[in-house]
């Protein structure tokens, strides 16, 4: 089965030269490696001059975030429909710093509605800002994953792609282990087949906390993920070829 890496470069790099020169890179680590399916999530200024220009088979686009209305007064953001018009297959929707800055779970219901209307893969993120001891993290992502999937059709939830962000390992000394992993892919898939059937159980979950490549490889041999959602290793060539290259030869 096919490892998805889900590259997200943020606000990065500065200029289009240096864009153009990572997406190379990227491109290369793509083509190289059997088995992973690399999904390129640019800031939107570069989207569509990347994406046109690629002929390619073996990566995709995603835009970082975009409004789940179709269209008017909603100064800096981009629509389902740009994003598609941009060569985007995909769209990141409720990542950890969206939320950070006010996006709720009602917004993330409408967009992964508006996404999966107009034919674009919801990458839905999900994960607690701090673990208890006493479990209530565990309530926390029920509570995003209950709304995310509020208006999902039962037939198209195998559809939405779950990364499970744990913003308290992003940075961290110790980042989140494998073993962890696992019993969240658990209760992340029991939520959404308990709540809305079967279709959950077909679910892809990317883990998206503090990844690169010392750590990508055991989390998707023992973590229960069919994938990952990077971050800044993305946007360093090398690391990033390095993870590539490592899932590719699981």
């Amino acid at each position: 089965m096919k490892s998805i890496v889900v590259a997200n470069w943020k606000m990065n790099p500065a200029t289009f030269k240096e864009a153009r020169k990572l997406f190379e890179a990227t491109r290369k680590a793509a083509e190289s490696a059997k088995n992973v399916a690399v999904i390129v999530a640019p800031p939107a200024i570069f989207l569509r001059e990347l994406s046109v220009g690629y002929k390619g088979k073996r990566l995709s686009f995603a835009a970082q975030n975009a409004h789940y209305e179709a269209g008017g007064a909603f100064t800096g953001e981009i629509s389902m429909s740009e994003a598609r018009d941009a060569k985007c297959s995909s769209v990141i929707i409720g990542h950890a710093e969206r939320r950070g800055m006010g996006e709720e779970n009602d917004d993330t219901r409408r967009k992964v509605v508006a996404a999966l209307t107009i034919g674009l893969t919801p990458v839905l993120c999900v994960g607690e800002r701090t673990r208890s001891q006493s479990g209530e993290h565990f309530e926390f992502v029920r509570e995003q994953l209950v709304a995310g999937f509020a208006d999902v059709p039962p037939a198209k939830i195998p559809r939405v792609i779950i990364v499970y962000e744990p913003v308290w390992a992003i940075g961290a000394e110790r980042p989140m282990n494998a073993r962890d992993m696992h019993e969240m892919a658990i209760f992340i898939r029991k939520t959404v087949v308990d709540r809305y059937g079967q279709g959950g159980m077909n679910l892809k979950i990317l883990y998206g906390g503090s990844i690169d490549e010392s750590n990508a490889e055991d989390m998707i041999q023992n973590g229960d993920v069919n994938g990952l959602l990077v971050g800044r290793a993305s946007t360093d060539a090398e690391k990033f070829s390095a993870l590539v290259s490592a899932l590719g030869a699981l």
